[in-house]
Order: C-alpha cells, then sequence, then structure tokens
C-alpha cells in the first residue's frame, strides 16, 4: 500500500514516542518548527508542503495546559496549510476526569476540549484508554478508541509469574477494564472500594474479594499522585496480599507520585506505558512498554481505510 499522501507531525509534548511511531512506519517526523514568544505564546510552522496529505499529528495532552494550546495551533496551521484530513492522535487526553457535572457550578472540561478540537479542524481523533469510554460520545468526529491491555498483557506474561493471581480494581469505574485482565488471564477479580472528600485524596473503605494469599495486580488508567495507588496497595497487603503490582496506562504522577510509589515496602512493581513521558529520570520500580507500535498500526489502517476495532480482537 502506497503511503506517500500519509504524513506524521509532532508537538512537543511527546517527540519521543512520535519518534518511535514514525520508526515504525519507516518514515520520517514531518519538520515543524514551534517556538514561544518570551510571553509564552506559542508560535508553529510546517517547514515541508502539506497541501492534499493525510495528516496524522502526534500530541498528548498531559499538564501544562500548553501541550493542548500546541496541538489547537497545529491542527489550525494544518486546517489552514490545506491538509486533506487532519487526525489528531492524542496518546493521553487530558481532562478526561472532568466528565460530568457532578457539583453545581462547574464545567464539563471534558466536552470543552473535545468541541475545541473539532472547531481547530481535526476530522478524527485517535486516543488510548479513555478515563471513561463514554467520553467518546462527547465528539462530533469520529473517535477511535485503542487499548494499552493487549501489549501489556504480552509484557506480564514474559516476565511476571502469573500463578495464583488476582487482578484489582481500584475503583467501580475501572472495573470493566480491570474484568478484562481478569478474563485474558484466567484470574479471579477483586474490587477496592474508596471515596474521595476531596479532590486528589482518597479513602479506602472495603476490599470486595479475597485477596490473602494472591499475588495481585492492580489495574488502572492512570497514576496521578500516586497517593491513591499506594493506600491501595498497602490496604490489600493488610488483608494478607502476598505481592503486589501496578498496571497503568498513562504516568500522569504528579507532586511526588514517583518518589511515594520508590518508598513503598508494598509495592514491587509498576508497569506503564509510554503515553505521557516520565517527568523524573529512571525509576527501579517502574517499568516502561512503549505502545508506538499500536499507534503506528492505526494510523496505518485508518489511512487505508481499514478496520482497526480487528487489532484489539
Amino acid at each position: 500500500m502506497s503511503t506517500s499522501s500519509l504524513k506524521i507531525a509532532s508537538g512537543r509534548s511527546n517527540a519521543d514516542l512520535a519518534t518511535k511511531v514514525a520508526t515504525s512506519l519507516e518514515t520520517k517526523l514531518t519538520e515543524v518548527t514551534i517556538r514561544n514568544f518570551s510571553d509564552g505564546e506559542i508560535w508553529v510552522k510546517y517547514e515541508e508542503n502539506i497541501r492534499g496529505v493525510d495528516l496524522f499529528i502526534i500530541q498528548s495532552t498531559h499538564a501544562p495546559s500548553d501541550n493542548l494550546m500546541e496541538l489547537l495551533i497545529l491542527i489550525d496551521a494544518a486546517k489552514r496549510a490545506s491538509a486533506k484530513r487532519i487526525t489528531a492522535v492524542i496518546p493521553y487526553y487530558g481532562y478526561a476526569r472532568q466528565d460530568r457535572k457532578d457539583q453545581p457550578r462547574v464545567s464539563i472540561t471534558a466536552k470543552l476540549i473535545a468541541n475545541l478540537l473539532t472547531e481547530a479542524g481535526a476530522d478524527r481523533v485517535i486516543t488510548m484508554d479513555l478515563h471513561t469510554p463514554q467520553l467518546q460520545g462527547f465528539f462530533d468526529v469520529p473517535l477511535d478508541h485503542l487499548y494499552a491491555s493487549n501489549i501489556i498483557l504480552r509484557v506480564l506474561k514474559a516476565e511476571v509469574d502469573l500463578k495464583n493471581i488476582v487482578i484489582a480494581s481500584p475503583d467501580v469505574g475501572g472495573l470493566k477494564n480491570a474484568r478484562g485482565y481478569a478474563k485474558k488471564l484466567d484470574a479471579d477479580l477483586v474490587l477496592i472500594d474508596k471515596r474521595r472528600p476531596a479532590h486528589n485524596v482518597a479513602e479506602i473503605v472495603n476490599i470486595v474479594g479475597d485477596v490473602e494469599g494472591k499475588n495481585i495486580v492492580v489495574v488502572d488508567d492512570l497514576i496521578d499522585t500516586g497517593s491513591t495507588f499506594v493506600k491501595c496497595a498497602e490496604a490489600l497487603v493488610s488483608k494478607g496480599a502476598t505481592s503486589i503490582i501496578g498496571v497503568c496506562t498513562h504516568p500522569v504522577f504528579s507532586g511526588k507520585a514517583l518518589e511515594l510509589i520508590e518508598n513503598s515496602s508494598a509495592i514491587s512493581r509498576v508497569y506503564v506505558t509510554d503515553t505521557i513521558p516520565l517527568r523524573e529520570g529512571p525509576s527501579s520500580k517502574i517499568r516502561i512498554i512503549t505502545v508506538a507500535d499500536v499507534f503506528a498500526e492505526s494510523i496505518i489502517r485508518t489511512h487505508a481505510n481499514t478496520s482497526i476495532s480487528s487489532l484489539f480482537e
């Protein structure tokens, strides 16, 4: 299949992943100049002709908010340069946790971001492991929702003794994801019942299921401050769990998250992907799994107008 009309561009939020995706596709990233003026404003210019091409822009939208703004400007510049189709490839879709009006006078920011992407000129969106799958309904353009589970499971099976394991979900919202891991590993499933008295604060209320003498794999879509994950691990150990391994797609790792994980005797290892680059240097407990090939394959299938869902069957 010819890919002469396909081009891949990248913002600055996750240039390493974008380079890996381009390498997987045996191509090079389209040359883009991105600068900041002295007041912080972002300036973008495509240094190659992109008129009439199928353009894929890779950019995660984790903090700071400049990453989101940069993506919007990249899309707008491509639209004004007459790209035939613009696909926003967003490995980590930021603001996804603000997906409902759970208090008076708050924004449904996840919907706002979807509107901004469409208004900027995105014709399609590709993303991975949304915080809640129903966010797909916020978009008025086609969205392809990718899953990291297959590639993570492949690594787990190669590196971890999966005997006597139990899959744990840290909350009700993550049950579907955890159940998928449990089914593929033929393992039992337990639920950690928690409540949030405030933002980034969690209290473990109960553990639903038997964990005594078991090796636990805690599965979540993201780890932010790390406090919830560490508290879950400690609660599981207090109930008799033998070992704790973490699995998360998006290593947000804000604040002292890495330090908390490193210092927790309950946690032996955490498997994450490279949808977000780590804020700090390498950690002895963090194992990074690249999802470049998954995004590369989804890009080539989107360009060829073939099925993406079959990737995960």
